[in-house]
C-alpha cells in the first residue's frame, strides 16, 4: 500500500511460513465455486421481497437482470475470491538468491524530472547478478536521455539509452527488445519505484516455477496516497483490490494482466509471441497472447514497487477508461471459450461480463441510490445491504495476507481510515462510469491515449 520506514532500503529476512496442507488447484477450483453458489442461492433467496418490489415496476424478468447485476454475480465473484484466498498457499521459492542477468527496460515519454530517481532505486538492488538497464526515449520533448545516461554513468550503472520517434509505448518496448541478451526481461515504468528486493523476489519466483511459466507480475502499490483524497482512494485499490484479484488469478496459474508497470517475462516467449503489440493494452494483449498458447503467468506478492497513481479526476478517468479499452481489445482476439486451460477460460470469461455490471452499475444501482433518499427502494434498499459483509470479509482476508507481506519486508502499511471509508462505500461509483467511456471509446474506435 505504502512505504515508511524507508522501505526502499530494508529486505525481508525471515520466511518463517507456516506449514498448511497442500490443496491441489483443481480442488481450489472447485471448492471456491461450491461456496460461492452457496452464497448466491442465499442472495436470491432473502432478495426476493426485493425482487418482488423492483418487479411490480419494471417486470420480473428485467428486475432479476438488474439484481443480477448489482447484487448475485458480483456477490458470487467476490466469495469466489475470498475463499480462494482463504485456502491459497504461495509455493515456496526454490532460491531466493538468484544471480542470473537481466535486462530492465524503462520507455519513456518526457520523464526527465523522474528517470534518475527510477536509476536510483534500480542502483540500490540487492538482486546479486548482473542488472542492464535499456532507458528507450519515446519521441520525447525534453532531456529525458539525456538524464538518464547521465545519471546512469554517476550511478555506474549498466546502461543503454534508444530513441523511438514513433509514439506508443508497444513501439518503445519493441525498439527494446531488438537490444535485449539475456535470459530474463523485466519492464518497469519511469514513475515507478522498486523496493530493495524487488528484483531479487521476481526472479526468484520465475526460477522457482514451471517451465511453462513465462511471465511473472510484480505487486505495484501507490506511493503518492498522501496527495489528495482521490489518490487515498486508489492505495486501497492497488493494495487491496487489484492485489486480491492478481493472488486469485496467480493461485489459478492465469494472471490475466502481466503489467507494463512492472513484471518479468522470459525474453524467448517475448520474442515467439512477436514482442508487444499495437494496442493501447499492450500488456493485457500480450498476456493474453501468451495464455493462449497454454503458457502460464504468476503473480508474486513479494516483488513490490510503488508507483506515481493519477491525482485528478481527468487523469483517472483516462487511466480506467485505457484498462477498459485494453479488455475489450483482448476479448476480441482471444476468446475465452477458446482458452486452451480450464482456469483460464474461467478467468477470461468474467471479463465478459464486466461491461454488463457496469453498465449496471452505472444506469441502474446509481440511480437507484438516488431514488432511496427519496424513499424509493425499487433498486437500492435494505436487501442490498448483504454484499456489505462479504465485501469486508474479502478485504479483511486480502488485507492479512498484505500485511504479513509488508512485515517481511519490512514495510509499514500508512493509516489511511478516510480513504478505506470511501473507497468501500464510493470507489465503484467512479470506476463503473469510467470503465464505460472506455467501452464507448473502444466501440467507437476513438484516438487511442497512453497517457
Amino acid at each position: 500500500m505504502v512505504k515508511a520506514n524507508n522501505p526502499m532500503l530494508r529486505s525481508p529476512l525471515n520466511f518463517n511460513n507456516k506449514k498448511r496442507r497442500y490443496i491441489e488447484v483443481i480442488k481450489k477450483f472447485w471448492i471456491g465455486h461450491v461456496a460461492a453458489s452457496l452464497w448466491f442461492i442465499f442472495s436470491v433467496i432473502v432478495s426476493i421481497p426485493w425482487l418482488n418490489d423492483l418487479g411490480a415496476v419494471v417486470g420480473t424478468p428485467l428486475a432479476f437482470i438488474l439484481i443480477a447485476g448489482i447484487g448475485y454475480i458480483p456477490g458470487y465473484i467476490n466469495m469466489f475470491i475470498a475463499v480462494s484466498l482463504l485456502i491459497d498457499r504461495q509455493p515456496e521459492f526454490k532460491t531466493t538468491n538468484p544471480t542470473d542477468k537481466v535486462t530492465i527496460v524503462i520507455a519513456c515519454h518526457n520523464e526527465e524530472k523522474r528517470i534518475a530517481n527510477t536509476l536510483r532505486y534500480i542502483k540500490n538492488q540487492d538482486y546479486q547478478g548482473p542488472i542492464r538497464v535499456i532507458v528507450v526515449d519515446n519521441a520525447s520533448s525534453d532531456n529525458t536521455a539525456i538524464t538518464a545516461r547521465k545519471a546512469g554513468e554517476n550511478l555506474g550503472i549498466d546502461i543503454q539509452i534508444l530513441y523511438e520517434e514513433k509514439p506508443g509505448k508497444y513501439n518503445a518496448l519493441n525498439k527494446a527488445l531488438d537490444f535485449i541478451n539475456t535470459v530474463y526481461t523485466i519492464t518497469l515504468d519511469a514513475d515507478t519505484l522498486l523496493h530493495k528486493s524487488a528484483v531479487r523476489y521476481l526472479v526468484s519466483r520465475i526460477k522457482s516455477a514451471p517451465g511453462e511459466v513465462c511471465a511473472v507480475a510484480g505487486a505495484v502499490m501507490v506511493r503518492n496516497s498522501r496527495d489528495n483524497l482521490l489518490t487515498r482512494l486508489q492505495e486501497w485499490d492497488y493494495f487491496l483490490g487489484i492485489a486480491s484479484i492478481k493472488r486469485m488469478q496467480g493461485l489459478y496459474q492465469g494472471t490475466l494482466v502481466a503489467q507494463g508497470a512492472y513484471s518479468l517475462y522470459r525474453t524467448e516467449d517475448l520474442r515467439e509471441a512477436g514482442g508487444w503489440p499495437d494496442a493501447i493494452g499492450e500488456d493485457i494483449v500480450l498476456t493474453w497472447k501468451f495464455l493462449n498458447c497454454e503458457k502460464k503467468v504468476y503473480f508474486e506478492p513479494l516483488a513490490v514497487a510503488f508507483t506515481e497513481v493519477p491525482v485528478t479526476l481527468k487523469h483517472l478517468q483516462r487511466q480506467r477508461s485505457r484498462w477498459a479499452r485494453g479488455m475489450i481489445e483482448a476479448l476480441k482476439l482471444f476468446k475465452p471459450w477458446r482458452q486452451p486451460v480450464q482456469y483460464v477460460k474461467y478467468l477470461t470469461g468474467i471479463n465478459l461480463i464486466m461491461p454488463y455490471l457496469d453498465l449496471v452499475y452505472t444506469f441502474c444501482w446509481m440511480p437507484g441510490l438516488i431514488l432511496a433518499f427519496f424513499g424509493k427502494y425499487w433498486v437500492v434498499g435494505p436487501a442490498t445491504l448483504f454484499v456489505v459483509p462479504l465485501a469486508l470479509l474479502q478485504n479483511y482476508i486480502l488485507y492479512s495476507f498484505q500485511r504479513n507481506v509488508f512485515e517481511k519486508l519490512d514495510l509499514r502499511i500508512r493509516r489511511n481510515r478516510v480513504g478505506f471509508v470511501f473507497y468501500v462505500l464510493l470507489y465503484q461509483m467512479l470506476m463503473s462510469p469510467m470503465s464505460v467511456i472506455g467501452y464507448c471509446e473502444e466501440i467507437m474506435m476513438l484516438r487511442r491515449r497512453w497517457k
